[in-house]
């Protein structure tokens, strides 16, 4: 049994896509969602900080790890796609080549697509005033890194290559997040292609449609979430 830690964020998405795909491909690893309320201020609660220092969502507790110890806690949302694909042998290429490619899409995102974009979304949604240099900056980040991911996905049908595996699920949650700022991604069609392929999935679907279910899920923010999320109030 796993507790998955969670918040229906980008960053969230990633494992519940990979948990709902493992249990598709008949390599299903029961899992808890605890939900971390991050608007309230619940991922600064010492029980949460002992399995996620950096004080972030998502996190987990395998109860049952591969060497039959105590419960293992792994926190960073690309070091957790990495451990549990491992564990079930599933959505990581076996072939070195792939393999290789797909670690380095994986790393591409961590470092990359989720920060940039995530900066984007700051200036441009939930910052208390414009700020037009950092509004330019990282737009033009953002669709830098999606000209990036459209390049690499010409002649592939997912970044690795045939396969669908964790580096997909790492990249896909950050494309055109923010709804009140959508970049314009016509000109990316190998891109929409790929997108429209991962949400026909139907792990896909319940992936996104648990985060659904937390009341609120964490769309819109108050004075106080605001505070907690950002050291700062609305005016």
């Amino acid at each position: 049994m796993l507790d998955l830690y969670y918040w229906p964020t980008p960053n969230g998405h990633k494992i519940t896509l990979l948990l709902e795909e493992l249990a598709e491909a008949g390599a299903a690893l029961p899992y808890r969602l605890k939900p971390v309320n991050i608007g309230r201020g619940e991922q600064f609660e010492p029980d949460f900080l002992a399995i996620a220092p950096n004080n972030r969502i998502p996190a987990l507790v395998d109860h049952a790890p591969a060497d039959g110890g105590a419960p293992l806690s792994v926190f960073e949302s690309g070091a957790m796609l990495l451990y549990l694909a491992e564990k079930t042998g599933r959505f990581l290429p076996q072939d070195q080549r792939e393999r290789n490619a797909a670690l380095e899409w994986l790393f591409w995102q961590v470092g990359g697509l989720g920060p940039m974009t995530g900066q984007y979304g700051h200036f441009h949604v939930y910052a208390p005033e414009p700020v037009p240099y950092a509004q330019q900056r990282y737009r033009a980040e953002a669709l830098r890194l999606l000209g990036v991911l459209e390049r690499r996905l010409i002649g592939r049908a997912f970044l690795a290559g045939a396969e669908y595996s964790i580096a997909d699920m790492a990249a896909y949650p950050w494309i055109n997040v923010y709804d009140k700022a959508p970049l314009d991604l016509e000109p990316f069609p190998e891109l929409r292609r790929w997108q429209a392929a991962i949400a026909a999935r139907p792990a896909t679907a319940r992936a996104y449609a648990l985060g659904k279910e937390l009341s609120g899920a964490g769309r819109s923010l108050d004075d106080e979430a605001r505070r907690v999320l950002f050291g700062t109030s609305a005016p």
